[in-house]
């Protein structure tokens, strides 16, 4: 017979377990971490075995039943296609689960809390089926009794036979070599860690060695109870070694060896640590963790040789010689959701959800809450607000059983341990706790060297000597550690700041404003800075609720105009609002940075189609600026600009061209003919005459500025595509459709590549090539382009963008009678 092993990814022991029992009754078997390769196609390898199976074995579980899971496909199918052959489903219950009630009726005998041949005798019997009346007739119930003694010396006979492999116990059943450190009965989630750890360390070769890496609190240690636990059953030997205090290794070990028999107890340390090498080289079935570890080169010199399991857990970088090296992630945000939840009864979903994102999925700090939760009865909401206000303070309180310390006194040693090791170190840290909890470039401090004081200062200019003050940041587990820089997560910034009195934090504060400053990628109209200015708006945008100082508001200004040349308009306007109400507070509503914030308010209006919300922002800085700085100043023309622009947009063309020409010819004496300010006037002058009906005109304009920009900044700028589309849509207007189709093409391709899919620009010239191919006939080129750019326009503009009822419009005239648009 041939049986298909269904299980969940958690029960994996189990399930290996129930294979070898099987295949030892003389079946085949199809378990799929026995059989199936990495690359393989799950779902066809699924399908084949599930067609091939004569029998699905079912081992029922609560996480068997999560809605997740392929499990539930498998046993299914396996109900579905009873009728059209003998294959049957066969439940079997590994521990107590609650059952769908399509299954409930279906005999699931249990496997656990009973003895091994028990559970193999029951498991051989549910997959052989009923066994029949026998050969021979049964007893007569009134007949002789058979003593007791008989009765048990038959039994153990019977399981003698019975249990005639080698192969892994039930699982549930230590070794007798055994100190792991009791198991988590909270401890959710991780099966795709933990199976991926099961299956590397079966590989062999020097996949045994597996090294657990990350930051602090995110679960390492844990991770690696879990999996003793869980495959105990494999083991004949399974020893936990602190490795933190690697004196102590030694000891560890030696009192290994002792356990197993291997030596007397008060052999020497040396000897005995020997004894047990000797040992271990020639048996497989043993497991060494040794959690904490520091120093790589260090605990090599006590990796033993031999065809067991070794485990390691390092905060520290620097392992890929010795093992494969696993990297330990946050929870994932339904692990973070299931552990409060379990914990703190009566939590819903939105709340464990909101919970889960302020403490940014760390494992420790959510085991934390959830203990204060459960023990206080504390509302979410409360434990929000204190997490706000006092970080420090309350990830200081509620220490999980399963952790060693709370987070903030996890994250308080480790700073005095770098503080007295690498000064340095500490300072840099402390600066990266002002930030933000993105990947910190290290460029980011070399450019600002003489702005970070001693002894940091110094560090900074050599390239190496930074490298090494980064790598003794990492040995601690405080930030991750990459090529690039280093990142920290947002609740051990936050106990970090919170360990410092406030003079010290406006210190560190003044510091990262002169950073970021220094920092400025350039103009953000030059697609060439936007890489930079994506890596440095999240540390940016902590400046934001501080008070900057002059240079930092200016970059942060820089910043908003970034997101809305970049595409994200509405990113760009929530910054924009956020530095208005803040600056209208601090810097009062007639400051110069105050004044231009308002401006890029009206600028993320107008890009979404609010023109009169615009034009009001824009007026008022106008008004402003004139009374303020004069007509001709900088940022009077650029509400001008503004003003008039919206005018236009909102259908009063005939003042919005007055004001422009008057815009155009301040900037012209002002700034000269060929400055970007200047062409962007001509630009809006030209539009307004074609509004106007004077389409030569607005032609002529157009491609004169097209021809400056490509002069003056390149044929990809964003600029210049944008005087290609201008110009491209006059072709159309005065009838050349054939030359606006060909310019539009360039453009659209030009635009694809420098701005992305979905820049609102871009979507703008796919819609208008759209019309071009209607216009010339080509209604199939037509259908499938406005097709395409449809859903993206409501993405990213919305359904009350005026370019989408254009859209619309357009798909209505060209698409087949029987498909029509859906709106």
């Amino acid at each position: 017979m041939h049986v298909f092993v269904s299980h969940a990814g958690r029960d994996r022991a189990w399930a290996e377990w129930a294979g070898w029992q099987i295949m030892s009754a003389g079946h085949s078997v199809s378990l799929d971490t026995w059989d199936w390769a990495a690359g393989d196609n799950f779902v066809v390898r699924m399908r084949d075995a599930l067609e091939n199976a004569d029998c699905v074995l079912a081992l029922f579980s609560s996480a068997y039943f999560e809605a997740h899971r392929y499990t539930t496909a498998e046993w299914s199918a396996a109900l579905l296609h009873d009728e059209q052959r003998s294959r049957r489903l066969v439940p079997v219950r590994i521990e107590d689960a609650n059952v769908p009630s399509l299954l409930r009726p279906l005999i699931a005998p249990a496997l656990f809390g009973m003895p091994e041949d028990r559970a193999r005798e029951t498991l051989l019997g549910a997959v052989g089926g009923p066994v029949g009346p026998g050969d021979r007739p049964p007893h007569f119930p009134g007949g002789p009794a058979v003593s007791a003694s008989a009765a048990s010396a038959s039994a153990s006979a019977s399981a003698a036979s019975a249990v005639t492999v080698s192969g892994p116990r039930l699982p549930g059943v230590l070794p007798g070599t055994w100190n792991v450190p009791p198991r988590n009965p909270s401890f959710v989630g991780r099966d795709g860690m933990l199976i991926r750890l099961r299956e590397q360390l079966l590989a062999g070769g020097t996949a045994r060695i597996q090294v657990l890496h990350g930051i602090g609190g995110v679960g390492k240690t844990q991770l690696l109870v879990e999996y003793s636990h869980r495959f105990a059953n494999d083991y004949d030997l399974a020893w936990w070694i602190r490795a933190d205090q690697p004196e102590l290794i030694g000891e560890q070990l030696a009192a290994s060896a002792a356990e197993a028999g291997v030596t007397g107890a008060e052999a020497e340390t040396r000897l005995a640590v020997r004894a047990l090498g000797r040992h271990l080289r020639t048996t497989g079935r043993w497991l060494l963790v040794f959690d904490n570890a520091e120093d790589a080169d260090e605990l090599r010199t006590w990796l033993p040789d031999g065809p067991g399991h070794v485990l390691i857990s390092s905060r520290t970088p620097g392992w890929p010689e010795v093992g494969h090296v696993m990297e330990v992630e946050l929870f994932a945000r339904r692990e973070s959701v299931a552990l409060l939840r379990r914990q703190v009864s009566g939590m819903t979903k939105p709340d464990a959800d909101r919970l889960a994102a302020a403490l940014a999925d760390l494992p420790l700090a959510v085991a934390q809450a959830a203990a204060i939760l459960a023990e206080t009865g504390m509302p979410v909401a409360e434990y929000l607000d204190l997490l706000e206000t006092e970080a420090a303070r309350i990830l200081d309180d509620g220490r999980p059983v399963s952790y060693p310390a709370s987070l903030a006194a996890a994250v308080a040693l480790s700073m005095a341990r770098l503080e007295a090791q690498e000064p340095a170190g500490s300072q840099l840290l402390r600066l990266c706790a002002f930030l933000g909890a993105a990947p910190i470039p290290l460029t980011l401090f070399s450019a600002a060297a003489n702005k970070l004081g001693e002894p940091l200062s110094a560090i900074v200019r050599e390239r190496r000597a930074l490298r090494i003050v980064v790598g003794n940041v990492g040995r601690f587990g405080l930030a991750r550690v990459d090529q690039e820089g280093l990142q920290l997560h947002p609740l051990v910034q936050a106990v970090v700041r919170g360990q410092l009195a406030e003079p010290r934090q406006a210190e560190f504060r003044r510091i990262i404003h002169r950073v970021l400053a220094v920092a400025r990628p350039g103009r953000p109209d030059d697609p060439a800075t936007w890489h930079p200015w994506a890596r440095l708006l999240p540390h940016l945008l902590v400046a934001v609720a501080s008070d900057a100082d002059d240079d930092t508001r200016a970059v942060l200004l820089e910043a908003c105009r970034y997101l809305l040349v970049r595409g994200d308009t509405q990113a760009g306007l929530d910054l924009a609002r956020q530095l208005v109400d803040d600056w209208r507070t601090r810097l009062g509503p007639e400051h110069p940075h105050t004044l231009t914030a308002a401006v890029r308010v009206g600028h993320g209006l107008s890009h979404l189609g609010r023109y009169a919300e615009a034009l009001g922002y824009y007026e008022n800085v106008m008004v402003t600026s004139d009374r303020l700085f004069g007509s001709d100043h900088p940022d009077t023309l650029h509400a001008a600009n503004g003003v008039a622009v919206n005018l236009r947009l909102l259908g009063s063309a005939d003042a919005a061209r007055t004001l422009n020409e008057e815009t155009l010819s301040r900037r012209r004496h002002v700034l000269g003919e060929h400055h970007i300010d200047t062409l962007l006037s001509a630009t809006n002058l030209a539009a307004d005459l074609r509004v106007l009906g004077d389409l030569a005109a607005a032609m002529e304009l157009h491609d004169k500025t097209f021809r400056r920009y490509r002069e003056i900044l390149g044929e990809s700028h964003p600029d210049t595509l944008r005087a290609a589309h201008n110009l491209a849509e006059d072709l159309r207007l005065l009838g050349r459709t054939d030359d606006a189709r060909q310019l539009e093409e360039r453009t659209l391709a030009e635009r694809r590549e420098v701005l992305g899919e979905d820049h609102p620009d871009t979507l703008r010239s796919a819609l208008h090539l759209a019309e071009d191919q209607l216009l010339l006939g080509n209604t199939t080129a037509a259908h499938e382009l406005a097709g395409q750019t449809l859903p993206r326009l409501r993405k990213v503009l919305g359904d009350d963008d005026p370019d989408m009822a254009r859209c619309l419009a357009l798909l209505a005239e060209v698409s087949p009678p029987d498909h029509p648009v859906a709106h």
